[in-house]
């Protein structure tokens, strides 16, 4: 019986603040690091991971699912993936880590998962354990490091942020529906065949009868039309004012937020209720 450690990185702020806390402040604990990778992840993702093995000196295993996420669409009848029908992180995800420990468990070791919620984030759960020996673990929580830690702790390392807040908000696939118009617009502008891939995908989706586009009420053939953008990029430059107009000013405190920080300027919760898996 042997004690493990494990912490997974989506590729997103919280995560990779967690690994990098983690290791400065419980250096007697050997962690393993990993990533579930999907296929279907930004190019600025594994550019990140890579930057942040240099910092924590040891490789991040990738666990790729035994089958990807075309396969799994014609499973579930080629319907799409939805905030009330979450089958991507089930089975891209979730299913691959459980695999991973599933030997470790068996052999009756005891798994620590650390999860990257804040202590700002009392309306998030981490993952539910199958197993009584697989534990998880909430250090920012306990720690009382929120929001604004995170960043200091990413800036103070230097390892800094994933290239894609300079335009998004979340990391995850490519297509991940919890993306707001706006990141919706720049993936086409940023990698275009990524959102010509997600149109074939939801084209596909709908002549099988699946009642969901990638954005609520709007096809992505729709909303790349010139006017639509026009009209999306109208919208978000004036709730991105209004934001700013509405921070306190705290010279004790000053306000740090990421590049663009989308979900800030829409006035949702982070993630917009997106699963801590993929997005933290």
């Amino acid at each position: 019986m042997t004690d493990r450690h494990v912490l997974g990185l989506s590729g997103g702020k919280d995560s990779a603040a967690l690994a990098i806390y983690m290791r400065d402040h419980h250096p007697e604990l050997d962690i393993d690091y990993f990533f579930t990778d999907t296929g279907e992840e930004l190019p600025e993702v594994h550019e990140f991971l890579g930057r942040l093995e240099g910092y924590l000196g040891k490789p991040i295993a990738r666990l790729n699912p035994r089958r990807d996420f075309k396969f799994w669409l014609r499973e579930y009848n080629h319907f799409l993936p939805s905030p009330q029908t979450r089958w991507c992180t089930r089975m891209l995800k979730l299913a691959p880590f459980e695999q991973w420990v599933r030997p470790w468990l068996a052999a009756g070791d005891k798994v620590s998962s650390y999860v990257a919620i804040r202590a700002d984030e009392d309306y998030r759960e981490g993952y539910s354990s199958k197993s009584d020996n697989l534990l998880v673990k909430l250090p920012f929580r306990e720690a009382g490091i929120d929001k604004a830690g995170v960043i200091d702790i990413l800036e103070n390392s230097g390892v800094g942020y994933p290239k894609y807040y300079e335009w998004r908000s979340r990391s995850g696939c490519t297509f991940c529906f919890f993306q707001q118009k706006i990141e919706w617009v720049r993936l086409r502008d940023k990698h275009p065949k990524a959102y010509e891939a997600a149109k074939a995908l939801e084209k596909d989706a709908l002549e099988h009868g699946s009642p969901f586009t990638w954005s609520k009420g709007e096809s992505l053939s729709d909303m790349e039309q010139p006017e639509r953008v026009a009209e999306i990029e109208a919208e978000y430059e004036i709730r991105r004012a209004r934001l700013r107009k509405s921070i306190p000013i705290n010279p004790l405190r000053p306000v740090k937020v990421c590049p663009d920080d989308i979900d800030d300027i829409y006035g949702v919760d982070e993630g917009n209720g997106s699963c801590a898996v993929c997005h933290k």
